[in-house]
């Protein structure tokens, strides 16, 4: 039996959603030690300091007036909108593009994961001059930068040729 070259053609789509799987599980394992060690105050790491919060909007804290339900309902469809264009674009996004893509989808979804259980996302990384964030954030942060360097630095494909009619046809 003889595969042929598009079935074999690898689409890098493992790779993504497996980044993106595991920069989930990181994240939730943060959140869980976070849970269970910073319950009694915070650590103090000089520049960086270990402060467990729980943030019931979104970045920023925006829309934490809104309901749980509906802040976790926007939040799964732009989740599954992003999963949904990495799973679209996969093959045809350069190996850097689509660590990026992983990368925001695997904070995506750690959040999203976090935010089902309880209504909110847990935070505990903070810095006095900026919003407490999480491992999840800084994922989704990477890899929006990393999309945009991507972006700006691949160079255009160059257009296919249009094939000519013989002349005097």
């Amino acid at each position: 039996m003889r595969l042929d070259a598009k079935t074999t053609r690898p689409t890098g789509r493992a790779a993504l959603f497996t980044i993106a799987a595991v920069g989930a599980v990181a994240d939730l394992a943060a959140k869980v030690l976070a849970e269970r060690n910073l319950v009694h105050g915070p650590v103090d790491l000089g520049p960086l300091q270990l402060r467990l919060l729980h943030n019931e909007g979104v970045a920023f804290s925006l829309g934490s007036s809104l309901p749980a339900g509906v802040v976790t309902a926007v939040t799964a469809l732009i989740t599954l909108a992003v999963a949904l264009h990495a799973h679209r674009t996969a093959p045809s996004t350069p190996r850097w593009g689509r660590v990026a893509l992983a990368l925001v989808l695997g904070g995506a979804v750690g959040n999203l994961v976090d935010r089902a259980f309880d209504g909110a996302v847990t935070d505990y990384f903070h810095t006095g001059w900026f919003a407490t964030f999480n491992v999840a954030d800084v994922l989704i942060s990477a890899g929006a930068v990393l999309l945009v360097l991507v972006t700006l630095l691949t160079p255009e494909p160059e257009p296919a040729p249009v094939p000519q009619e013989p002349a005097g046809r």
